[in-house]
């Protein structure tokens, strides 16, 4: 994304926060931004699933960057889907396409928008401090020749809905998107160990 953060704040009617510092691109485990409590906040995409070695010593946490809409009601996701809902800014999101081992990334976005809105789940945590995920649903015909899931794209008057509403009227808009998808094949190579992204 090429947009500045007061840029994005100011379409999506929030305050916009100091020391906004994140990638055009941005991949699992690196800041990203999205609108939080109001306001635009700079988070590290992916929740940290916490690993254990064949010893059982601590092992560097594993980014979960996104959350199945079937598992919602899940130990793992319910805390934040039913108290801390956020919107992710993004251009673009990028899917791996092609045989093993050359790959290239192919780009999805909502045509004739130059910005809109995914679903996203947020929490604080200790590895690295706020941490949001994206909601993730079936994928929609375009894309089915490339993956079966789909972020969920939030029109925009679903906004309020996803972030006050309640677990059930949230989990209402949890559906593949209907609209028409821009679909962009590009040919960059898909880069290894960094498994999607989105175009912020």
């Amino acid at each position: 994304m090429t947009k500045a953060p007061a840029e994005i704040a100011r379409l999506f009617g929030a305050r916009s926060a100091a020391g906004a510092n994140f990638a055009a691109e941005v991949y699992p485990g690196y800041p990203g931004l999205v609108v939080a409590e109001g306001e635009t906040r700079v988070m590290t995409w992916g929740f940290p699933l916490i690993l254990k070695g064949k010893n059982g010593q601590p092992l560097r946490p594993k980014p979960v960057n996104n959350a199945r809409e079937d598992k919602l009601g899940t130990a793992f996701w319910r805390p934040s889907f039913e108290r801390r809902r956020c919107l992710i800014p993004v251009s673009a999101w990028a899917e791996a396409e092609g045989i093993k081992g050359q790959m290239t990334r192919t780009w999805y976005s909502l045509a004739g928008e130059e910005v809109f809105a995914v679903a996203g789940l947020w929490r604080p945590t200790e590895e690295w401090g706020a941490a949001y995920s994206m909601v993730m649903v079936d994928g929609c015909p375009q894309m089915t020749d490339v993956h079966d899931r789909m972020p969920v794209v939030l029109a925009r008057e679903s906004w309020e809905q996803w972030l006050a509403g309640t677990p059930a009227e949230a989990f209402a808009l949890c559906q593949t998107c209907s609209s028409e998808l821009a679909v962009d094949r590009s040919t960059e190579r898909w880069g290894a160990g960094r498994p999607a992204a989105t175009s912020q």
